[in-house]
């Protein structure tokens, strides 16, 4: 019995993740949020599709865009901005990802900034109004790196200036 009950401990987590993970997938980027919810961003193996999910642990309550077709790369946005020579050069690398979803603007976000070696990453929803919502992520659970859409072709980039 009790070699059963370490069995389905170890497989527990593999079934929750499944959710958010098909086999034909892989993660692009992914975090766990202060409050408990997880966030990824995956695409097809093929680069069928990419497709944005969030939720409990053990529920996927959001899926954008819900169909997962070639076109759901024309849905995203990404821009980044890297300056180099650490502290005394006020070094940053900044990676942003946007897609809109009904009456909201979301941004995917992962900040260093070397002034004062500090790390972020969340999620900031943007309604019409323009008020903004911050969900906060657990930078040491990141999977993965926005950075790998930069040059993948698939996605448009933006140039905001920074």
């Amino acid at each position: 019995m009790k070699k059963y009950l370490i069995l389905f401990s170890l497989l527990l987590p593999l079934s929750v993740w499944a959710q958010y993970l098909l086999p034909n997938e892989e993660i692009l980027y992914s975090f766990e949020t202060k409050t408990g919810k997880k966030m990824a961003l995956v695409k097809d193996k093929e680069n069928g599709y990419i497709q944005y999910r969030f939720g409990s642990k053990d529920h996927v309550e959001m899926e954008f865009p819900a169909e997962k077709t070639k076109d759901s790369w024309k849905k995203f946005r990404y821009r980044s901005y890297m300056r180099g020579g650490g502290k005394q050069n006020a070094g940053m690398e900044l990676n942003y990802l946007t897609f809109t979803n009904k009456e909201y603007q979301y941004q995917l976000f992962r900040t260093y900034y070397a002034e004062d070696n500090s790390y972020s990453t969340g999620i900031t929803v943007t309604d019409t109004k323009g008020k903004e919502t911050n969900i906060n992520g657990i930078y040491k659970t990141i999977k993965g790196c926005m950075c790998y859409l930069k040059e993948s072709g698939l996605i448009e980039k933006e140039d905001t200036g920074l």
